[in-house]
Formats: structure tokens, sequence, C-alpha cells
């Protein structure tokens, strides 16, 4: 919407790009979407994609996350971002990057389980990866 004001006073493109940081040819974009429909066409549609999991599938991969690890062929039971991502795509077929499967947990409640220090007398199975916070 900044861009748009600018449009307005007659700000060069290149200006405009160097004060907001972004590329010529998407002002060059932006200009052209403005020039044929005004202010309402630069507004925000939304991401640009839709989540790959949909809730209904998200349901599903919680249920194969509360078999545990083992379950699905990892010698211990701590869930790391890595096999959660490797579990979405053998079961779904779909590919994440590590972020996405940390935004993807951490939008449907689960956070990550690390001890800040290892206790002396430290139960391994009873340390969790991500867990689902209640």
């Amino acid at each position: 919407m900044e861009a748009a004001g600018r449009f307005a006073q007659g700000v060069e493109n290149s200006v405009i790009a160097h004060d907001l940081r972004v590329s010529v040819r998407s002002v060059q974009r932006w200009r052209r979407a403005w020039s044929q429909n005004g202010s309402r066409a630069l507004a925000s549609k939304g991401p640009a994609s839709l989540p790959l999991l949909s809730d209904e599938l998200f349901a599903v991969l919680e249920r194969e996350l509360a078999k545990g690890p083992v379950a699905h062929g990892w010698p211990d039971q701590t869930w790391t971002l890595s096999r959660i991502k490797t579990l979405i795509g053998r079961r779904f077929h779909k590919s994440y990057t590590m972020q996405g499967v940390a935004a993807l947990l951490k939008r449907h409640g689960w956070s990550c389980q690390v001890p800040a220090r290892r206790a002396l007398e430290r139960d391994e199975a009873a340390v969790a990866g991500w867990v689902k916070e209640t």
C-alpha cells in the first residue's frame, strides 16, 4: 500500500524498489496492477499456497505420532523434525521443509520439549521430542 502512495506521487520504480527493499520487477508489476485497478489491486490475496496437510490429514499424522518412533522403524522414542518430515513423506507423499514441519506442529499446538541440561538421573524413555500441549 505504501507503493500505491508513491505511485500517485510519481516516484520512479527504482527508488520505490530501493526504499521498500524489493526488486524493480516487483514494483513494475505492482504499478501495472495499480494503474489498471487502483489500490485495491495491491491488497494481499493471502498465502500463495494452501497447507499441504489438511486438518483431517493432520489428525491422521497425530495418530501416527502417538504410535511412537519405534513403531515407524527408528531405534528410540524421540520424535525429531527430521523424523516427522520423513514420516509425512512416507505416509502422505508430501514434502515439507524442516521449518515447514516445525510451523505445522506449532500451528496445531505442539511444542518442542528439549531439556535445558542433562540430569544425572535422566530417564531416556521419559524424554520426548515433540509433544502435544494440553
